[in-house]
């Protein structure tokens, strides 16, 4: 089962290894990315920053086929980017929970930075919508389970998105 889908383009690092895998009690961290599962160096160094823990780096499709052929493991999955999310639902994943985590802002985009740690366009803005729909009608971001959640819908209209 996936327990957690994160969305973070920082993917794995201190907050994720130590912080949310022990909170979420993941038996594995996912990352899910097209692109960076077709790097073999970043498939090489993910699992150095997670400290033990058993990583697993995936495209889109191999994470769904891993999920129906290991449906007792708790899975943490970390997606680089809300599109990455976005096409894991409409293929049929389900998630107990989905998280907003930190996404920096992309050089020569017209973004917003709808908090401290989250940069949005217009686009990012209609796919996160898009997941809230997917995730009934909710989306909230986090950067540590330990600070209060926010309402990513509402921060998206607060910056005009």
């Amino acid at each position: 089962m996936i327990k957690h889908i994160r969305i973070d383009n920082r993917l794995i690092h201190g907050q994720v290894a130590a912080t949310w895998k022990n909170n979420i009690g993941a038996n594995a961290i996912i990352v899910c990315n097209d692109a960076v599962a077709n790097d073999q160096i970043q498939k090489m160094v993910l699992p150095m920053a997670a400290q033990g823990s058993k990583v697993l780096v995936f495209t889109i499709d191999e994470l769904i086929d891993y999920d129906k052929q290991n449906p007792n493991e708790t899975k943490f999955v970390i997606c680089k980017f809300a599109s990455d999310c976005l096409r894991l639902l409409e293929k049929g994943i389900k998630a107990d929970e989905i998280n907003v985590g930190n996404q920096a802002p992309v050089q020569g985009t017209d973004y917003k930075m709808i908090n401290g740690f989250v940069a949005a366009t217009k686009e990012d803005a209609a796919t996160y919508r898009k997941i809230a729909e997917y995730n009934g009608g909710s989306l909230y971001c986090q950067i540590i389970p330990t600070r209060p959640a926010e309402d990513v819908l509402d921060e998206l209209n607060k910056a005009g998105l």
